[in-house]
């Protein structure tokens, strides 16, 4: 794909862009000049992304023609070749970056995330699981310098979560993580399984663009809002207090709550932005389905067969089963090193897109 043209095209609007937030009546209409300053911000990053496609695959065509021309072995020949695959990879993800920049921004992608994991099939095994999920993507989330806010949870008997809900705030929070939402699968042996038996359990993880007020209006008179002392691990100050908040939306039957701060008011503030954000998705998704039969966001009802991921520990084995994708480096991944799947999805999903566009 001959992507100068396009990356020509982009350098044009950032001319235009840029000339109009330099005129004295940018902000005039001020929903108009942010729009404005928000692409510039986009088209000025994917112009320097595209530049620096340009230059290596320029380089990688010179190098790849020095190879051509010099003995195999040569050092020379030795040098370009190891230049050569060095520039391979850096010019594929830089098409990739430029390539996105082709198909219509999601404005959800740069929101922030809120995620529930819950134990499904699998009994203690999958609470267990749950809090391992938990933990991956909270070691993921420090990788890429992102906030985590813990919303509220529910412990198991033997450790482990029944259910989990936290924020994720940062820098193309939802544009990396919303892969994620589905069952996700474990195989492995319980501590508990006295006979050395592999046992199968899954968790469900829903991914959501945190919502915000203009987008989902809560009417007072729709809400069912109950307060009561919070359950589970805790400080003083959390459990003998009733500072947790249990919020049903009527309309919907959608129910929330939030339990980890100690303050009645902030655990409020903490359900209704969760509230929204189910809110938003559940419309996104409705919107989705008028054009794809399959929604993205769809979790399942945690059933083993409904997997979009395995991690099978005896294989020390990772597979995504939507892009057909094993990796063996199942021990990492649990640390948190999740983009060597999420950037494969992330291409996967751009390819589709480009194609529906016919690019």
């Amino acid at each position: 794909m001959n992507l100068r043209p396009y990356i020509e095209k982009f350098a044009r609007r950032l001319a235009e862009v840029e000339a109009a937030l330099a005129s004295p009546d940018a902000f005039a209409n001020q929903q108009k000049g942010q729009e404005l300053t928000r692409e510039y911000s986009r088209l000025k990053e994917l112009v320097g992304t595209g530049n620096a496609y340009l230059r290596c695959a320029a380089d990688l065509a010179g190098n790849r023609a020095l190879l051509a021309a010099e003995p195999p072995e040569s050092e020379l020949a030795q040098m370009a070749k190891d230049e050569v695959a060095r520039l391979e990879v850096a010019e594929q993800k830089l098409a990739r970056d430029v390539q996105f920049g082709l198909v219509p921004p999601d404005p959800t992608d740069s929101r922030n995330t809120i995620i529930e994991i819950r134990a499904g099939a699998g009994g203690s095994e999958s609470a267990l699981f749950a809090a391992d999920l938990y933990r991956m993507f909270t070691r993921y989330a420090e990788t890429h310098g992102w906030k985590i806010e813990p919303m509220d949870s529910s412990v198991s008997e033997l450790g482990g979560f029944k259910d989990v809900t936290f924020g994720v705030n940062g820098q193309d929070v939802y544009k990396r993580l919303k892969y994620e939402s589905g069952v996700h699968r474990v195989q492995r042996v319980p501590a508990t399984e006295a006979q050395g038996r592999i046992h199968t359990s899954t968790a469900t993880v829903a991914v959501l663009p945190e919502a915000e007020e203009v987008d989902i209006e809560i009417r007072p008179e729709d809400l069912d809002i109950q307060v009561c002392r919070a359950g589970g691990h805790g400080g003083q100050g959390v459990n003998t207090t009733d500072s947790a908040v249990r919020i049903v939306h009527k309309p919907t039957g959608t129910e929330v709550r939030c339990q980890d701060e100690r303050s009645q008011l902030k655990n409020k503030t903490k359900a209704l932005k969760v509230l929204r954000s189910r809110l938003l998705e559940r419309r996104l998704a409705d919107e989705k389905s008028k054009y794809d039969a399959q929604r993205s966001s769809q979790v399942g009802t945690g059933e083993r067969s409904e997997k979009i991921r395995t991690y099978n520990f005896p294989q020390n084995r990772v597979t995504d089963h939507r892009i057909d994708l094993t990796v063996y480096n199942l021990a990492n991944v649990m640390e948190g090193e999740l983009d060597e799947i999420i950037e494969p999805l992330m291409s996967h999903d751009l390819q589709d897109r480009l194609a529906k566009l016919k690019l």
